[in-house]
């Protein structure tokens, strides 16, 4: 719509000062001739727009001319803007609305003051090497979720068993790069990895949503549930002396305190967990303990020689 890229145009003079022509138009995705005619259309509209023609050209605001859309106060305004995930935004299909409203927060104070905390941080909420990719379903479960209507779901429970299932969804977690569906299924409150839904239908009923449901608090209780039933497995390796860099970083997240004199302790959510992760880093780390993680090394060991020792 024309009435918001002009706020748009407007908007981005009053935060960033002088922007050429090119610039706003790439920065809207519109032709040059389309801001020109833009930048005519609020100089008629009062708006005091000063365009320098030439090779340092460009459009600006009169000085000492501001428009105050939000009242926010600086600190307000850098909160807002550093804590606002790109990724997360792009994840649920939010990244043109929080564009727009960064540059409506921006102008709320003069200068570059709201841009400053977004420009110094940022929130990567993916892994290393993850891959990960947005569920193919989220869109459409997050529909069902804004708009509290029920769902069914084919989904994929372990390596080979597909259910449907019809549930109440009640909100969307991402926790270390992965989205989470709770929903409430026969009364319970339930929790699916969103990436191993292959199906997803929103249906007309409308979702049967707890009064004062929390999700916050549901999905701590879910993690602490979680944790009282897995038995974690702390696993001491020697770091070799030639190990690259690599390894530490991916296995930043496992890490608990520094690797002293060439000796780290990891902590995995099981003992299975820990021999497939360090399977992939035997040039790197040799297992000190437990002796059940070194077993499981072992006979994947065994298992790999078996398969791939014979020529093809």
């Amino acid at each position: 719509m024309r009435a918001d890229r002009l706020l748009s145009i407007l908007l981005l003079l009053q935060a960033r000062g002088r922007m050429t022509a090119l610039d706003l138009a790439e920065r809207l995705e519109v032709s040059r001739r389309t801001i020109h005619r833009d930048l005519e259309a609020l100089s008629t509209a009062g708006v005091p727009v000063v365009v320098e023609r030439g090779v340092r050209g460009g459009a600006s605001l009169m000085e000492g001319y501001r428009t105050d859309l939000t009242g926010l106060t600086e600190t307000e305004v850098e909160a807002l803007l550093g804590l606002a995930s790109g990724p997360v935004a792009g994840h649920l299909g939010l990244r043109p609305d929080l564009e727009s409203a960064s540059r409506k927060l921006a102008a709320a104070r003069p200068g570059q003051a709201g841009l400053r905390l977004q420009q110094r941080v940022l929130i990567d909420v993916e892994h290393w090497w993850s891959g990960t990719a947005v569920p193919g379903h989220l869109g459409r479960i997050q529909d069902a979720v804004l708009s509290d209507r029920r769902l069914r779901l084919r989904y994929r429970r372990g390596e080979e068993t597909v259910v449907t299932r019809e549930v109440d969804p009640y909100g969307l977690v991402l926790k270390s790069g992965v989205w989470y569906l709770l929903a409430g299924r026969d009364g319970e409150l339930r929790t699916y990895r969103v990436s191993r839904v292959e199906e997803a239908e929103v249906l007309e009923m409308p979702c049967e949503r707890p009064d004062g449901f929390d999700l916050e608090q549901a999905w701590a209780e879910q993690v602490g549930g979680f944790r009282d039933r897995a038995t974690a497995a702390e696993v001491v390796v020697r770091v070799r002396s030639d190990a690259s860099g690599i390894f530490l970083r991916i296995a930043s997240e496992h890490l608990r305190g520094p690797v002293a004199s060439g000796v780290a302790s990891l902590v995995f959510p099981s003992d299975g967990a820990a021999a497939a992760f360090l399977a992939g880093h035997v040039s790197e780390v040799e297992v000190l303990s437990p002796p059940a993680v070194r077993r499981r090394l072992a006979d994947l060991g065994r298992r790999l020689i078996a398969v791939y020792a014979a020529p093809v």
